[in-house]
């Protein structure tokens, strides 16, 4: 292992890598429970849909941790499968075979423009303040998701977001476990935070947080016969399918450039011209895993930011990756072991991950304001939109259209001009 993953070159080690790995899926793992509950309402079969999301993110992680040696995992994405389950399906009223069969097409586009090196050259021309700006808005994102999943803050009608109920017990252990990972953290304790997330699956139970009834350690894998396969092909030339394919394009291909940027930027691995290494084939075990999860039966697969969590316990070879695929296909058998684990415990690893990943900010040039605002538009709008592309489109834009009108047009990488168009194609639509 030590040779095929370069642990020693890299400075890590097998325990290192597998405590990263167990602590990115524990981060990740309500993917197993929301990704089914979303699709469900389409009418899929919830049961067939968890054994697809499993068997996705186990084929996507495994292709990036063999074929990458990166330490990052995929898995179906939120915001991609709610635009699958409630824009395409419910909202438009196609089929869920008809979305099934655009999330395949656009599989089968990025593995072309894998090959090509489309999407690598994208991530080339994202400027060094944006992609350090990517890195703190990840983490501000990551916080936000953290305290809400955490009930700590809620939404409001009138002010958006406001203080949740601090004397409920998903707050309180919330609390509690993010004391625990912060001590533990001070003191240089390794696997501080997967500590934190199984101390606080253990304290819930007494809080009533935890939730053991009828718990049983086994659960045999549901059939993927009701949604294997199945395609619609007679609408693939239609307008509808387009503009579908397009957006499920657009969003999938920026929140994982972030998404890898992002991370890259915090965990040191950027080369020392500001590439994100081996990117070529990071996105090549993206387009794979999405187009085996359309076969299989579910939404569009992606990196997650929760991989940060992984890079954060020291996490930084492939090894990290096949840990944590290991354990998604594992969860297809032991399924109900790992989904009593509640929102409560997973939640302030996300919010000492977004802590951590705020570091890039002090890189980042504020005298300079061409670099300045974009950079701040790009990590304000992620967390504030509740998505990683749109600060990125905006931060890129805002890039472009003050560099141009304060005549330094020529510090613009020609593709970043390309990229900007693309933004501005994918908003009017």
């Amino acid at each position: 292992m030590d040779k095929f993953f370069k642990l020693t070159e890299k400075g890590t080690n097998v325990k290192t890598e597998i405590i990263a790995g167990i602590t990115t899926f524990l981060t990740m793992a309500y993917i197993l429970a929301a990704n089914p509950g979303f699709l469900g309402a389409t009418g899929m079969d919830v049961g067939a849909v968890f054994t697809a999301t499993a068997l996705s993110a186990f084929v996507a992680t495994l292709v990036m941790a063999l074929v990458a040696n990166l330490p990052f995992a995929l898995a179906p994405g939120m915001g991609l499968n709610a635009f699958f389950a409630f824009t395409v399906v419910l909202g438009m009223g196609k089929s869920w075979q008809f979305a099934l069969t655009a999330v395949f097409l656009e599989g089968i586009i990025f593995i072309l423009l894998s090959f090509l090196n489309v999407r690598e050259a994208i991530i080339n021309s994202i400027p060094m303040n944006i992609k350090r700006a990517i890195s703190v808005g990840i983490g501000l994102f990551i916080a936000f998701i953290g305290f809400q999943k955490a009930q700590w803050i809620v939404n409001d009608d009138f002010l958006l977001v406001a203080l949740g109920d601090l004397s409920s017990a998903p707050v309180i252990l919330a609390i509690i476990v993010l004391v625990i990972i912060a001590v533990l953290h001070a003191f240089k304790i390794k696997g501080s935070l997967l500590i934190g997330i199984l101390a606080g699956t253990i304290i819930g139970i007494p809080l009533g947080v935890t939730n053991i009834e009828g718990f049983k350690l086994f659960s045999a894998p549901a059939s993927l016969s009701p949604i294997f396969f199945k395609f619609e092909w007679n609408n693939i030339f239609t307008l509808d399918m387009l503009i579908i394919l397009f957006t499920f394009l657009m969003v999938d291909m920026f929140d994982t450039v972030g998404t890898l940027v992002g991370v890259s930027t915090k965990a040191g691995m950027l080369t020392e011209d500001g590439k994100v290494p081996r990117a070529k084939q990071a996105l090549l075990a993206d387009a794979i895993g999405t187009t085996v999860g359309a076969c299989l039966g579910t939404s569009t697969v992606t990196t997650y930011v929760e991989s940060a969590a992984g890079v954060e316990e020291g996490g930084k070879t492939g090894l990290t990756a096949l840990t944590t695929a290991i354990l998604f296909l594992l969860a297809i058998f032991f399924s109900p072991l790992f989904l009593i684990i509640p929102d409560a415990a997973t939640a302030p690893a996300l919010i000492m991950v977004g802590l951590f990943m705020m570091t890039p900010i002090k890189d980042i040039d504020f005298k300079d304001i061409s670099e300045a605002l974009p950079a701040f538009l790009t990590l304000i709008l992620m967390p504030l939109t509740y998505d990683i592309s749109k600060g990125l489109i905006f931060g890129i834009l805002s890039y472009v259209i003050i560099k141009v009108a304060t005549g330094k047009a020529k510090d613009v990488n020609i593709m970043t001009y390309v990229v900007a168009a693309m933004f501005i194609l994918k908003l009017v639509l």
